[in-house]
């Protein structure tokens, strides 16, 4: 199989070829139709996230078709198409998995991050954790619900209820759940870099009520916001921007740290949280959504071996959406 593997963290991608990776007991191996690139990948090969494997193959938004099957799983899943996300395995028997909190598993594993991922031709993967996806979809366009949506999705059901939602850092998550609230009669409210006009308008033309910098107040206080940006000086400007009994969600797996803020910015019991992975639940109801709604995931192509660029573009802040690879 042809890949791009991480030897060093802060370093390029070098292209390799291995052997095709050969599923153990419980696992498919698929070869891969696209991959999206996820701002935890940039954490990952920057070494924002400090203990990858290496050498790693990243990735963790796949979408493929199932060539092969070990043990234990039936050989009818050959064929079918899959998606595999970021959460790649967990323990089943600690306290957070016995109660149905599987994404704080104490021992768990992650795609592209302590096993390899899918910048390659092949991968595998647990049974358990691979999604049947629709077979009549373009794999290009699904990849990126694997994380972005699923993300995504578990951010605004924290966020709860509310008729107003604020979305810091208008990328690849942002933009599809900003379609999602549309769907739910929810207004949208973009904040991107100030001066990134043209995320602005990307907003807009998806049905954000308004657009604008994050430097900037919106024109009405929101009921909840979601913070994809990994910046953490955006926590006391999203707490400004909600209403008393508001929440503010953190919905990255990493943040630069949070500034010093006033208590009179949580007053008036407005509450901060953060999102923690995905469970299987979250697949399980995100995908009809996504069908529901209407999604259309906006994203810009590159062929594997240009993993490199893609990482380059979407850290400079030259992407609208998502950037998928394809084998």
């Amino acid at each position: 199989m042809k890949a791009m593997v991480l030897e060093a963290v802060g370093s390029p991608l070098r292209p390799v070829e291995w052997p095709d990776p050969v599923p153990q007991s419980g696992q498919l191996m698929l070869r891969v139709e696209a991959c999206a690139v996820c701002r935890t990948d940039l954490h990952v090969c920057d070494g924002d996230l400090s203990e990858p494997k290496l050498p790693l193959i990243p990735g963790h938004e796949i979408v493929g078709r199932v060539e092969a099957v070990g043990e234990c799983v039936p050989s009818q899943r050959v064929g079918q198409r899959v998606g595999v996300p970021w959460l790649g395995y967990t323990c089943g028997c600690c306290s957070f998995c016995r109660n149905n909190e599987e994404n704080l598993c104490d021992q768990p594993q992650f795609t592209g991050y302590t096993r390899d991922g899918g910048f390659a031709t092949h991968v595998v993967a647990d049974a358990d954790y691979a999604f049947v996806l629709d077979e009549q979809a373009d794999p290009v366009a699904l990849a990126p619900l694997l994380c972005a949506g699923l993300i995504g999705w578990r951010s605004l059901k924290q966020a709860g209820g509310g008729a107003r939602i604020g979305l810091y850092g208008f990328g690849a998550a942002a933009h599809i759940i900003a379609q999602v609230c549309r769907w739910q009669g929810r207004e949208v409210y973009a904040f991107s870099r100030p001066g990134d006009d043209a995320a602005q308008r990307f907003a807009l033309d998806l049905g954000a009520a308004w657009a604008g910098g994050s430097d900037q107040r919106p024109p009405v206080m929101l009921d909840a916001a979601i913070i994809f940006a990994p910046v953490g000086q955006l926590v006391p400007a999203a707490l400004q921007a909600v209403r008393k009994g508001g929440r503010v969600v953190c919905g990255g797996i990493h943040m630069s740290d949070l500034p010093a803020m006033a208590y009179a910015l949580i007053w008036g019991e407005r509450s901060l949280v953060s999102v923690a992975n995905l469970t299987r639940r979250d697949a399980e109801e995100f995908f009809p959504v996504a069908r529901q709604a209407g999604v259309r995931t906006h994203t810009t192509t590159y062929p594997l071996m240009d993993a490199n660029r893609a990482l380059d573009d979407l850290r400079a802040g030259r992407l609208s959406g998502a950037a998928v690879l394809t084998p």
